[in-house]
C-alpha cells in the first residue's frame, strides 16, 4: 500500500476538532501542549471547545488545522509512515505537508503560520476584499469573467481552481460580485459568498508578502523528506529553497488544486490518498478529480484506527 498524504485548509476547522484524538493518542495530546506551548496561548482549548467564532478567525484557524494535521500526523506516523510516498495540501495546509515531510518543526511551523494568519488577517481589515464559490459549468471561463470585472469595476482573481466545475474567486467586493453575477449568465448553478475576513490568493494580501517573507527565513525549514506538491504550479518541492519560494507565492497566487491532484495520481498510481484533518473536503474533490483514486479521511479517533487497521491488514 502506498500513500499520499492530504491535509486541508482554512474553513475545515470546527469546534471539537482533535479532542477525541487527544484523550487517545497521547503522541498527539502531546502536538496540541507543543503548540500551545510554542504560541504562548491555549489553542487546544479553542480547538476542543470553541466558540466557533473565535476559532474561524483568520489567525486562529491557521494553527488550530496546523496542530490537528501535526497530530493525526503523530498518531500514525509510526505505522504508515514508510508507505508515504508524499504530501499536499490546500493553502494552509500545505504548510501542515512541509510539517508531515520532516521540513518543518511543529513549534516553528505553529509560530509561522499563526504570524501567516494574523499578516492576512490585517491585510483584510486594511483593504476589505471578499471571495466567493462559483459552481457548475460555465460557457466562458472563470478567467476570462475575472478580467472583465476587474477593467469594469474592480480587481478580481481565480482564487482556488479545486474542481472543473468549482472555483474560488478572489478581490475587491465590487468585482467579486460583478463575477458572480456574469457567472449566472454564463451557466452557473450557483454562486456563493464565502465568509472569510479577506480577499486570500488575491493581490489584495500583497501587503502581507514582507511579513511572510521574514517569517519564512527565520522559521527553521529545511529539505523535506519526501515531496511536497505546490499550490503555486502543481509541481513538486524537495528542498527548503523552493518551498520557501513557493510558500511565499502561494499568499498571493490561486490554488491549483486539479492540477495538484492530477500530477499526485498520475506520480503514484494505486496510492491511496489520506486527508488528515478535519472533515472530508480534500477527498471530495480527489473524488471528482480523479474518481479512480482511492482516498480515506483520517481526522477523528474512530478514522485514525480504521487507517491503521488497513495498514496491518
Amino acid at each position: 500500500m502506498e500513500i499520499v498524504l492530504l491535509f486541508p485548509g482554512q474553513g475545515s476547522q470546527k469546534p471539537g476538532m482533535g479532542r477525541d484524538v487527544a484523550e487517545a493518542f497521547p503522541v498527539a495530546r502531546a502536538v496540541f501542549e507543543a503548540v500551545d506551548a510554542a504560541l504562548g496561548v491555549p489553542l487546544s482549548r479553542l480547538c476542543f471547545d470553541g466558540p466557533a467564532d473565535e476559532l474561524t478567525m483568520t489567525d486562529n484557524a491557521q494553527p488550530a488545522l496546523f496542530a490537528h494535521g501535526a497530530a493525526v500526523w503523530a498518531a500514525t506516523k509510526g505505522r504508515i509512515g514508510s508507505l508515504v510516498r508524499a504530501a499536499a495540501g490546500h493553502s494552509l495546509g500545505e504548510f501542515t505537508a512541509y510539517h508531515a515531510a520532516g521540513a518543518l518543526s511543529l513549534a516553528s511551523g505553529a509560530r509561522l503560520v499563526r504570524r501567516r494568519g494574523l499578516l492576512m488577517r490585517e491585510a483584510g481589515d486594511a483593504r476589505p476584499g471578499a471571495m466567493a464559490a462559483i459552481l457548475g459549468e460555465l460557457s466562458t471561463s472563470i478567467d476570462v469573467l475575472c478580467a472583465q470585472a476587474s477593467a469594469e469595476v474592480g480587481e478580481v482573481v481565480p482564487a482556488n481552481y479545486n474542481t472543473s466545475e468549482q472555483t474560488v474567486v478572489s478581490g475587491e467586493v465590487a468585482g467579486v460580485e460583478c463575477v458572480m453575477a456574469l457567472a449566472k449568465q454564463h451557466g452557473a448553478k450557483r454562486a456563493v459568498r464565502l465568509p472569510v475576513s479577506g480577499a486570500f490568493h488575491s493581490p489584495l494580501m500583497q501587503p502581507s508578502e514582507p511579513g511572510l517573507r521574514d517569517a519564512l527565513k527565520a522559521a527553521d525549514l529545511i529539505d523535506p523528506t519526501i515531496p511536497v506538491f505546490s499550490n503555486v504550479d502543481a509541481e513538486p518541492s524537495k528542498t527548503a529553497i523552493t518551498a520557501r519560494d513557493r510558500l511565499l507565492r502561494q499568499l498571493t497566487s490561486p490554488v491549483r488544486w486539479v492540477e495538484v491532484v492530477e500530477h499526485m495520481a498520475a506520480a503514484y498510481p494505486g496510492a491511496t490518498f489520506v486527508e488528515m484533518g478535519p472533515g472530508a473536503v480534500l477527498t471530495g474533490l480527489v473524488k471528482r478529480i480523479a474518481p479512480g483514486v482511492a482516498t480515506a479521511t483520517c481526522g477523528t479517533a474512530t478514522e485514525i484506527e480504521h487507517l491503521l487497521t488497513r495498514v496491518s491488514s
